[in-house]
């Protein structure tokens, strides 16, 4: 009876180790490795924009926890089942030593015995694991002054640049810019102030959802007034939002990128601002409040709705005609309402990727004083292709008025023939249209090759209306029209932490006089994510 009992405790102690140690520490060390490619996919400037890859990225945080929580859970029980076997083992011992040599044990009886021993040395061996995959958890927390796990991450990103021509600046170039008498045909130098710093944090679940927060820093926020300043990039704000994530909808506050434009082409040469900005990329870091609602439809396709608030942002300078160092309000927040904006788009698994495409609408009221309201508005597409495999065809596309405040126009909304302050100052909108494409060819999964071309085309007959007494608040000529940017790269990434690229970048930009400006620029680049 004893052996039949022992039998049953080997059986339930086998059932008991379901699902196994094994497994779980194999699928631990899986969705570490996603976890790892995904941060480091994360920290690109936001290359995909794609919120479902963010959406994905917590969901595997989620299931890595509920993991190490299940490993902490079986070390425990572990511990008490060896404590079990060892009194048993005791038990037994002791039995046979008290049995007399004329009444020798059942020979199935010491079997029994040695694989009671086998099944201790096992679980002793499984707790070890445990405890090690538990530990090396733990090694990579960060810590905070609250309770709840928060991630760093970033890239340090080194840039080496040649310029032939002049652009408006000289690292992170956007259009091309005229030559005067005693400047130079180009210039040559490097920078760091394109890495970024990351901080998320992951919350407790609020009304079911699940609560996390992220805050992103560059480098790219001015030039100090000091000896080589130009090595001294000063730390700006990127995005910084608040997120409730539930099963299929999303509320997200904070300043967050443009979700009209989520999509940007893929490059290391420009990350302080997005590739192709004032070419037909638009792109704004924007103080918004947001919804976001995903319905599965037709087995594994999507259809998402977004919808929010945003600052009515115009692309004036800070405290234009005024001190910069206090906020005035924009033409938009003068008119004492809020942006709004929607966007609606399908996706389906496509070649191992995802298809999407997109359509979005955004409108802004803007007083100019003395009553001179204008009204901003865009209409945006956006398409995600993959061709195969290997490659993949994205673009973007707009059409709007007054929409400077998102890198449009050379960041023009309106166009004036004299001073704001005088009432008898014509202020129009200005008309614009634009966009950008990219073909990315994956050779292997860790070289890419990327070709990217694009354009933002302000309507030049507006321009021209105003003739020589054209004026505007942006830091580009108020004569510049049509801004046409291209590049190609390649991106080699020997490891998930380490990448290495090259590329030319060639603008045009256009004036009303029909005459234009080039400028190319080589880039090389090195960055090592965390």
């Amino acid at each position: 009876m004893n052996d039949f009992c022992c039998a049953r405790l080997f059986r339930r102690n086998e059932d008991r180790s379901k699902p196994s140690t094994l497994t779980l520490a194999l699928r631990v060390l899986w969705l570490g490795l996603l976890l790892a490619c995904s941060c480091a996919a994360q920290t690109q400037p936001q290359n995909s924009g794609d919120t479902a890859a963010l959406q994905a990225l917590q969901g595997q945080v989620h299931e890595l926890k509920d993991l190490v929580l299940q490993l902490q859970q079986q070390t425990v029980a572990s511990r008490a089942e060896i404590t079990r076997l060892r009194e048993e083992l005791e038990a037994r011992h002791s039995a046979a030593e008290n049995a007399t040599a004329d009444e020798p044990s059942p020979a199935y009886g010491g079997a029994t015995i040695a694989q009671l021993e086998q099944r201790l040395d096992h679980v002793e061996e499984d707790q070890q694991l445990l405890s090690g995959k538990v530990d090396d958890q733990y090694q990579t927390k960060v810590e905070s002054a609250s309770k709840y796990r928060v991630r760093l991450s970033g890239i340090v990103l080194f840039n080496l640049f040649g310029n032939s021509g002049q652009v408006d600046n000289q690292d992170v170039p956007t259009f091309a810019a005229p030559s005067y008498p005693g400047n130079s045909s180009g210039s040559v130098g490097g920078t760091l102030r394109q890495s970024i710093l990351g901080l998320e944090t992951f919350g407790p679940e609020i009304w079911g959802a699940r609560t996390s927060a992220s805050i992103n820093f560059d480098f790219g926020g001015g030039l100090p007034a000091t000896n080589n300043g130009v090595d001294a990039g000063l730390v700006q704000l990127r995005t910084a939002a608040v997120r409730l994530d539930w099963k299929t909808t999303s509320v997200i506050a904070g300043q967050d990128q443009l979700f009209l434009s989520p999509l940007s082409p893929t490059s290391f040469a420009s990350v302080i601002v997005p590739p192709l900005s004032s070419a037909g990329n638009l792109w704004a870091w924007t103080p918004q409040l947001r919804v976001e609602h995903r319905f599965a439809i037709g087995g594994d396709s999507t259809l998402t709705l977004q919808g929010g608030f945003l600052d009515p942002l115009t692309g004036e300078v800070p405290g234009y005609g005024s001190y910069t160092w206090y906020r005035t309000p924009s033409a938009g927040e003068q008119s004492r309402q809020p942006a709004y904006a929607a966007r609606v788009a399908y996706s389906h698994p496509f070649f191992g990727q995802t298809f999407t495409v997109g359509a979005g609408g955004y409108y802004s009221r803007q007083n100019w004083s003395y009553g001179r309201i204008v009204n901003g508005w865009a209409g945006t597409m956006d398409a995600n292709l993959p061709l195969g495999r290997r490659f993949v065809l994205s673009s973007e596309f707009y059409r709007g008025a007054a929409i400077g405040g998102f890198g449009a126009a050379l960041g023009r909304s309106v166009l004036f023939d004299g001073m704001l302050s005088d009432p008898s100052t014509e202020v129009d909108p200005l008309n614009v249209v634009g966009g950008w494409a990219q073909l990315k060819f994956r050779a292997t999964p860790k070289l890419e090759f990327n070709g990217a071309f694009g354009q933002d085309s302000p309507f030049a007959s507006e321009i021209r209306y105003f003739s020589e007494d054209v004026n505007s608040y942006g830091y580009a000529p108020p004569y510049f029209t049509a801004n046409r940017g291209a590049f190609g790269n390649v991106i080699y990434r020997p490891r998930s932490d380490l990448l290495l690229s090259m590329e030319f970048l060639r603008l045009r930009t256009f004036t009303i006089y029909d005459n234009s400006y080039q400028a190319d620029q080589v880039n090389m680049s090195v960055g090592v994510l965390f």
